[in-house]
């Protein structure tokens, strides 16, 4: 599912209008984005949670001159999801 079928989702299961229902998926793409940016977690209950997690830095190679380089230490967002949603999917 892309966005704009998920926009099509929203659509049919609320009966906004479908101009409504892209600023409310935007805002909270938007606002989801912006509490992990400030290293918050965001918890939707049912649904799971989106965090931040650190990559440490470690040493890799340069698969073009096989060379040694440092990668540094990066942060990634990641997402656990929540018991009810595993459920919902494993049956």
């Amino acid at each position: 599912m892309n966005k704009t079928q998920l926009l099509d989702a929203i659509v049919a299961k609320t009966g906004m209008k479908k101009k409504d229902a892209e600023a409310v998926l935007a805002a909270t793409l938007e606002s989801i984005t912006d509490a992990l940016a400030a290293g918050d977690k965001v918890q939707i209950s049912g649904f799971g949670s989106f965090d931040v997690k650190t990559r440490a830095a470690r040493t890799g190679r340069n698969p073009k001159t096989q060379e040694t380089i440092t990668i540094e230490a990066s942060k990634y967002p990641a997402f656990s999801a929540s018991k009810t949603l595993k459920d919902a999917v494993n049956q």
